[in-house]
């Protein structure tokens, strides 16, 4: 049977009592977690959700979340995760826009709990199991799903238009987890820390629940905190987890870090960015049995396309690492032409795991594509052994005087100043250049920069158009939900 059940169902029948989640001291067994789905399942049907009608949630990690999701794949319905943080008027286009039928909210976010859709609350214990909901509701059967069938929608941030519904498939969700499997040698001891937003496929795939495929464990942390990750890992033994840049940096300056047992964590996925060396050597020094695994991956394709290969993250630093088994990349021109090694264009991928276009938008779903290639909107290049390299997204790339300046080229030799703690490069106009480099920066704890040191140490790395001409100081740089600098707020607060 081809749902999210299919593999709960196949660890509950042959080990009932081995632990599949653990959240806020509750573990739940292999069994419980089956009998969660079907009853919340029926809960579902018995507020009218029929296969191929939406169920949405706007929660924060917990327990009820995966309930919620297992269930509406159970009942062949379509899941749609929303970002908590979106305003009311936000959370109102999207269940608007998806025709949900029913949104769960948590009971802090009742406010913005917008839209036609019937609103259910989950409360302080329901959080903790679903079932709750639906007080005696039976167990059924799940509803039998074809691999082209959507089990997902996923809205993207709307940059300068309103959000995009990303479907997912059956057939993307399984070949993606297949990868994962492989590339990471997931197994019934891997032990997953989840502290990113299971509204993100940072946290729900990757690898997310790929994890139960193969009778492992996840570690649900409702939010994030360093010294909660830190103790999480110790007392769990947790193996892996995928942690946003951001999220690394503040886990690798805790004051506490010292005080725990880390020795079983194998591996961290990042990503997003690319990382900075001494970042890479902190991580190994704080988690020394640990690799860090530089990935790259789009809500699009449900995360993950290519992986850091062991040993070569110094020698390729500045990758992302390669295709996984079922991926292929190209880089392409503006025209769709396929570009040789080394040459930089636009990042195009293909495969089994990607993404066959955006809910009821025609439009945009054409205008994504060269062919069978999926345009990432991303620019970067592939070496000669095939690594991935990031240079910057499309919008992102300064025009300067007719030069094209790569603002993550110039991020890297600011990052080499041990007075930078995080650095983003954007482009502001200028009457006589038409965009001039400005860097935002945040300053280690008690460090000091002002711009002539700055362009100092640019001018003897960069060619001079590619130098700063402004140098602005802040406490943090705004951040998406999986760790990326959001330039676009960066600008508007700079042109305000």
């Amino acid at each position: 049977m081809i749902n999210l059940t299919s593999f709960v169902a196949y660890h509950a029948k042959v080990d009932p009592d081995r632990p599949a989640v653990l959240f806020e001291g509750h573990s739940v067994s292999y069994g419980e977690l089956l009998d969660r789905a079907e009853r919340v399942a029926a809960g579902l049907l018995s507020h009218g959700v029929e296969p191929g009608e939406v169920v949405a949630v706007l929660m924060r990690n917990s327990a009820a979340f995966l309930d919620l999701a297992l269930a509406a794949s159970h009942v062949g319905a379509v899941f749609l995760p929303i970002n908590f943080r979106l305003s009311a008027d936000e959370v109102a286009y999207i269940v608007e826009n998806s025709g949900a039928k029913l949104l769960f909210a948590d009971d802090e976010l009742e406010s913005n709990a917008a839209g036609p859709a019937r609103v259910l609350i989950v409360d302080r214990a329901a959080r903790t199991d679903a079932r709750r909901l639906f007080p005696g509701s039976p167990r059924i059967e799940g509803v039998r799903r074809a691999p082209g069938d959507l089990f997902r929608l996923m809205y993207t941030s709307g940059t300068t238009d309103r959000p995009k519904g990303v479907m997912h498939s059956y057939e993307n969700f399984y070949w993606k987890s297949s990868d994962h499997i492989l590339a990471l040698g997931l197994g019934r001891e891997t032990r997953l820390l989840v502290v990113g937003p299971l509204y993100h496929v940072g946290a729900f795939d990757l690898p997310g629940i790929a994890v139960l495929w193969v009778g492992g464990l996840l570690s649900i942390q409702r939010d994030f905190a360093p010294d909660e990750v830190l103790a999480a890992i110790a007392a769990d033994r947790l193996t892996g987890a995928w942690l946003a840049p951001v999220m690394m940096s503040a886990v690798l300056a805790c004051p506490g870090r010292a005080n725990y047992d880390v020795s079983s964590l194998e591996w961290v996925i990042g990503g997003g960015e690319r990382t900075p060396e001494s970042r890479i050597r902190s991580f190994s020094a704080c988690f020394a049995n640990a690799r860090y695994i530089d990935a790259y991956g789009l809500t699009e394709t449900c995360g993950g396309d290519t992986f850091m290969e062991p040993g070569r993250e110094i020698e390729k630093i500045g990758s992302t690492g390669r295709a996984l088994a079922h991926v292929e990349i190209e880089i392409h021109d503006n025209e769709g032409n396929r570009l040789g090694p080394d040459q930089t264009g636009e990042i195009c991928v293909r495969g089994p795991k990607v993404t066959r276009g955006y809910w009821r938008d025609p439009e945009k779903t054409a205008a994504c594509r060269f062919g069978d290639w999926f345009r990432t909107g991303d620019v970067g290049h592939l070496d000669a052994d095939g690594f991935l390299f990031l240079t910057d997204r499309k919008k992102d790339i300064i025009i300067s005087g007719g030069e094209n300046i790569a603002s993550s080229e110039v991020e890297r030799v600011i990052y080499e100043l041990p007075a930078v703690r995080e650095v983003a490069v954007i482009g502001v106009p200028d009457e006589k250049w038409g965009e001039r480099p400005v860097a935002v920066v945040t300053l280690e704890e008690g460090a000091e920069l002002d711009l002539r040191t700055l362009v100092a140490h640019c001018r003897a790395r960069l060619a001079a158009f590619k130098v700063p001409k402004d140098l602005v100081l802040r406490d943090e740089l705004p951040r998406n939900p999986s760790g990326k600098v959001l330039k676009r707020v960066l600008r508007d607060e700079l042109l305000s």
